[in-house]
């Protein structure tokens, strides 16, 4: 699997599965219907933000990631980032690729610290993933998220330093 900085061309294939996501409500903080313009803003990210794309052996994109300072200002030294996996390609190692991309790539620019601020506490995949790669849960924020299957539940606050990343 190569991973690679993201181009406006890969938008469709990104979008492709990224909708599928989004409109099953499940582990995203967008709206289910969200309108396509909207999402491509959050996810192609101009600099200081970037997006890459994980790309499998036939060139197909089978997963994404962004990744951007979670506040502006004396807060900019921390990363926050989103990232999303083809739900036809899960179980394959590509989340873990691009989370072990993404926290080097961070830690190369010079963030000290990445933070992700709405982690949804019944995806345990990604709460397991995130933990394996260093991250603590750091708070809860109760019956933040409303769930189409659990109903109200907690987002997680996620953060890891950046210190010794290579």
């Amino acid at each position: 699997m190569l991973i690679r900085d993201a181009s406006a061309e890969d938008w469709p294939a990104i979008w492709s599965f990224l909708r599928v996501v989004i409109a099953t409500g499940e582990t995203l903080c967008w709206e289910r219907d969200e309108a396509e313009e909207v999402v491509r803003a959050g996810w192609l990210r101009t600099p200081p933000g970037r997006t890459v794309v994980a790309v499998d052996a036939g060139g197909r994109v089978v997963g994404a990631a962004e990744r951007h300072p979670n506040q502006r200002g004396p807060g900019a030294h921390v990363a926050n980032a989103g990232f999303v996996v083809d739900p036809a390609c899960g179980g394959r190692g590509i989340g873990r690729s691009l989370g072990r991309h993404v926290l080097r790539a961070a830690a190369a620019e010079g963030y000290r610290a990445m933070q992700f601020n709405a982690v949804v506490e019944t995806n345990t995949g990604a709460v397991a993933l995130w933990r394996s790669l260093g991250f603590a849960v750091v708070g809860t924020v109760p019956a933040a998220f409303n769930h189409p299957v659990h109903g109200p539940v907690g987002l997680h606050i996620m953060h890891r330093s950046l210190e010794g990343v290579r």
